[in-house]
């Protein structure tokens, strides 16, 4: 199954551009050539007075330390951090944001729930609101005409 499996592949990438073609001599199943680290976060460290690798973080950066819960005060954060604490804080405020985000469409959902049982109750439907403004239409359209 396989070997017909490498030679429609072998077929197939004649036609590919040569971006997408994997390069001679290589594994397809252990590819690394996208899991590279990009060069800016390399760039990006730099040496502290401590001789410490560190990264001199923005002010956004720095509001997420606080409200990822890092720091205490804005005057706790040091004037470098390493970009771990950085990536780590940014992924616990992700994480909050995600759990808001589900909690605010749970709480939409039961919303429209007690909203339509209401609706039920005073026999509104769309079927019927559509019914009604056709009829109303229907009466403007016949007294418009002489």
């Amino acid at each position: 199954m396989w070997g017909r499996a490498e030679r429609a592949v072998r077929l197939l990438g004649r036609n590919l551009p040569s971006v997408l073609r994997m390069t001679g001599g290589v594994d397809p199943k252990i590819s690394r050539r996208l899991c590279t680290k990009p060069q800016q976060d390399l760039q990006s460290k730099r040496r502290s007075a401590s001789g410490v690798p560190g990264y001199k973080p923005t002010e956004w950066e720095r509001k997420f330390l606080l409200w990822a819960g890092h720091y205490k005060k804005p005057e706790d954060i040091p004037e470098t951090v390493s970009l771990d604490t950085v990536n780590a804080a940014k992924t616990t405020l992700r994480v909050k944001f995600s759990y808001v985000m589900m909690a605010l469409t749970i709480l939409g959902c039961i919303i429209m729930v007690v909203r339509g049982k209401e609706a039920v109750k005073r026999h509104e439907s769309l079927t019927s609101i559509n019914l009604e403004k056709k009829a109303q239409w229907k009466a403007e359209g016949a007294s418009a005409k002489p």
